[in-house]
């Protein structure tokens, strides 16, 4: 059994067709992709696949296979990121991914964070989805990232931010004149729910209406802030947004503080658990001490 044979039932138990898989996923020819398949079973011992005009279904077997292969891809491709760092030993890379939108305010405190190694280590940064930066730090292609706590094994979590949600609205809208919004208010607007990609962040909203007894219907669902934000302001819509959102408001778009209780949402920095990198445990033991600077901050603030 290969890696490629892995590759190729993935792509067909995720396309649910040979076809598909063979032209959009592999480039390859449907006969190839098939005998490579039918290899696969006759290795496993078992039908992992059904056929039928309408595509392939997964077997109980092959459902039970599927984790297991994607794992087996996981950790393949996390070990030959593993091989290629190790093979630029004089100059060591550091990676760091942020939750799209968090990199304005995190980026200079992570950078100031290493300012002592940064003359002996390159830093790489990219921006995603929570989901897409957890997936990257189960591959070894991020040492750490900033997103929302994600329930995935072998990653570890800490806490470095706890941000309160806000209105966001058009700047011209009737409730920017009001110091705070009451969300009950929200019923009969147009407003820009939450997708099911930054699922952590749907489902602190969603809780957060089913305390306050409130029923509301999103007209549009987005998946980042300047979706968001840009809808508002075109379709003359109200958002719940982390206050983090308010560095990307134009003039035209304004957030305001919500009455009554505040939902809250967790930033943490998240890095997988096998990872020995000496960047890494020094990143880990500064930035406790800075989450401490800044929440002592914060209490001053509030008192």
């Amino acid at each position: 059994m290969e890696l490629r044979h892995l590759r190729y039932f993935v792509a067909v138990a995720e396309e649910g067709s040979l076809t598909l898989a063979a032209e959009k996923r592999l480039h390859t020819a449907q006969p190839s992709l098939s005998r490579q398949i039918r290899d696969l079973e006759y290795e496993v011992g078992v039908a992992l696949l059904t056929r039928s005009v309408h595509g392939v279904e997964l077997t109980a077997a092959g459902r039970a296979f599927l984790d297991h292969a994607r794992l087996a891809l996981t950790q393949a491709e996390a070990a030959a990121e593993a091989a290629r760092r190790a093979a630029q030993p004089t100059r060591q890379i550091f990676a760091i991914g942020f939750l799209t939108g968090q990199e304005v305010e995190w980026l200079p405190r992570a950078t100031n964070i290493l300012r002592d190694e940064l003359l002996n280590i390159e830093i790489r940064v990219s921006s995603d989805h929570s989901t897409m930066l957890a997936d990257e730090l189960l591959r070894g292609k991020l040492d750490i990232a900033f997103l929302r706590a994600e329930p995935v094994p072998d990653l570890e979590f800490k806490p470095v931010a706890k941000e309160p949600l806000v209105a966001i609205l058009p700047s011209d809208h009737r409730f920017a004149k009001q110091k705070a919004v009451d969300p009950q208010d929200f019923v009969g607007e147009t407003y820009i729910g939450i997708s099911n990609t930054p699922r952590v962040l749907r489902a602190i909203i969603g809780d957060y209406f089913k305390r306050r007894g409130i029923e509301i219907m999103p007209t549009l669902e987005i998946d980042n802030y300047a979706m968001a934000i840009s809808l508002v302001a075109s379709r003359r819509g109200v958002a719940l947004l982390p206050i983090s959102a308010e560095s990307f408001l134009p003039w035209s778009v304004v957030s305001r503080p919500l009455k009554g209780e505040v939902p809250t949402i967790d930033l943490v920095i998240g890095y997988h658990k096998a990872n020995a990198s000496p960047i890494l445990k020094t990143f880990l033991s500064r930035i406790e001490d800075l989450t401490a600077r800044l929440s002592a901050t914060a209490r001053r603030a509030r008192g």
